[in-house]
């Protein structure tokens, strides 16, 4: 029986991986929906469909995008748009320090460092579990750890698909997961809050909001993972036949002089940090004293990407000093203009995101639909942890069309946060169950930004794969941390753990 369901799987993968490697590239999928939401923006507007907004009471229309005005504002606003798209400057900023940290040989040497030690039986374990820690690099290990987790695996003698999975699980799969609060997070509160001062203009969220909740998810995560890895994916590819050969070396002492001068420049940079955060009066403390727990953001708090970016940079610049990849300032330049070079098809499916968001804003069409939807659950009567668990499924689905987790929640925070609150749920545990379904379903996306890139890793060992291939490769994981999440979520809840420091559950009016 255990053998037929095995084949039965085999079979629904296949499917999978047939008819999604005959879907268009994510670009052109992305300028598909903008034209779609244009098109029902006018069917809808035609309907006279309206809803009331929660937050203010006022009606609202679906706004027809197809008229003189709507037309003229597709033209002259592309641009904005595009330079306003959320995730933009962001990740383009985090990637200049990252760039000469990966670029300097600093990420690579550490991450060699880091599995070349690990016993083989850990390998697995250790791929996946750096993959969840390379969110403090922003975007950094799509481009580093997945190649990078093929190569281990087909160094050690195992299918090189298998540990690209393995490492792109992690990354993306665990993207919200970490032992450190990243980028991500106030990247996120920001839209979180001001979805809450729709309700409430005094409620403010700390970007460790969810933390608690994140941490034991980095284990929950690296377990099932390696799990998924070693008992259904890497017995699926069976034996790799391929030609591509690779030998890990060992870190060199040159390379150890690099990490060691690293770590000197990473304490130096902790140190001036503390040293403007310690003092009751320090320049990145707030003017009232306070560094995360108040309102406006502190210094420290909107300075955050930028500070990841110098984290990552003056390591970075340290160990290329020491290891001898950087022998002057023309040398720093040049990583930085080849990280920004690697970022062309991230910024090419930037625009064409940013049309799709922006059209579907200024319709309303997802703001009246999600306002019918709050109807629909408050009249059925749903609430308490099935509502969050389906606020979970909800984005889930969401995200396989909306890459972007800040786009994304740009778009459903406004709804989805003021809607919760007003049946009783913290915009903290909003945000939590968004991140859970954002994470999930990020690696069967191919929408999701680096879709294209992991399937291009990929082809190096497989000419013949595709976005169906992959998806199917990474089905397994997305329905595995669904499920154990939706899990371990409604058993924190029912004990009534905290999710993170002084971040509520309930919300009370």
């Amino acid at each position: 029986m255990a053998k037929e369901k095995q084949k039965l799987s085999d079979r629904f993968l296949n499917v999978v991986e047939r008819v999604g490697n005959k879907l268009p590239h994510p670009v052109t999928l992305f300028f598909m929906f903008a034209g779609i939401v244009l098109v029902l923006s006018f069917l809808l507007s035609l309907l006279n469909i309206t809803a009331i907004h929660p937050g203010t009471g006022d009606e609202i229309e679906i706004v027809n995008l197809l008229d003189k005005e709507g037309i003229r504002r597709i033209f002259t606003e592309a641009v904005d748009n595009f330079t306003g798209f959320a995730p933009l400057g962001t990740v383009l900023v985090a990637m200049l320090g990252v760039g000469v940290a990966e670029k300097s040989g600093l990420i690579g040497t550490m991450l060699r460092k880091l599995v070349i030690g690990a016993p083989d039986k850990l390998i697995t374990a250790v791929v996946v579990f750096a993959g969840v820690m390379s969110s403090m690099a922003s975007d950094a290990g799509y481009i580093v750890l997945v190649p990078l987790g093929a190569i281990i695996f087909v160094a050690k003698g195992r299918h090189p698909l298998a540990g690209l999975a393995a490492a792109f699980a992690g990354v993306s799969g665990g993207f919200s997961s970490n032992l450190l609060v990243t980028m991500l997070d106030p990247l996120l509160i920001g839209f979180t809050e001001s979805a809450a001062h729709m309700l409430d203009d005094t409620y403010q969220v700390l970007p460790t909001a969810n933390y608690y909740f994140m941490i034991f998810s980095t284990f929950l995560i690296t377990i099932t993972g390696t799990v998924v890895t070693e008992r259904i994916v890497e017995p699926r590819l069976g034996e790799y036949k391929g030609e591509y050969k690779e030998e890990l070396t060992e870190v060199s002492a040159t390379e150890g002089k690099g990490l060691k001068a690293a770590a000197v420049g990473l304490f130096l940079f902790v140190a001036a940090i503390a040293a403007m955060l310690i003092p009751q009066e320090g320049i990145l403390r707030a003017d009232g004293g306070y560094i995360i727990d108040g309102f406006p953001p502190s210094p420290f708090v909107g300075s955050m990407v930028f500070l990841i970016a110098l984290m990552f940079f003056i390591p970075g610049l340290f160990y290329g000093k020491a290891a001898g990849t950087i022998k002057s300032d023309k040398d720093v330049a040049q990583f930085m203009g080849e990280a920004m070079s690697s970022m062309g098809g991230y910024i090419v499916l930037a625009f064409a995101a940013a049309q799709f968001i922006e059209y579907f804003d200024w319709s309303q069409i997802g703001l009246v639909m999600a306002i019918k939807g709050a109807d629909f659950l408050q009249a059925i009567g749903l609430e308490g942890i099935p509502l969050i668990l389906g606020f979970v499924l909800v984005s889930g689905f969401i995200n396989i069309f909306i890459g972007s987790a800040s786009a994304k929640w740009a778009i459903m925070a406004p709804v989805f946060v003021p809607m919760l609150m007003q049946m009783g749920y913290s915009p903290e545990i909003t945000q939590l169950a968004y991140r859970i379904g954002d994470s999930v379903t990020n690696i069967i996306s191919p929408l999701m930004s680096y879709f294209a890139i992991i399937v291009a890793f990929a082809k190096k060992y497989d000419k013949d794969v595709g976005l169906g291939t992959l998806i199917s490769t990474m089905l397994p994981y997305s329905i595995a941390f669904l499920v154990v999440w939706m899990i371990a979520l409604t058993v924190w809840l029912l004990i009534g753990l905290p999710i993170g420091p002084a971040a509520p559950v309930e919300y009370v009016f």
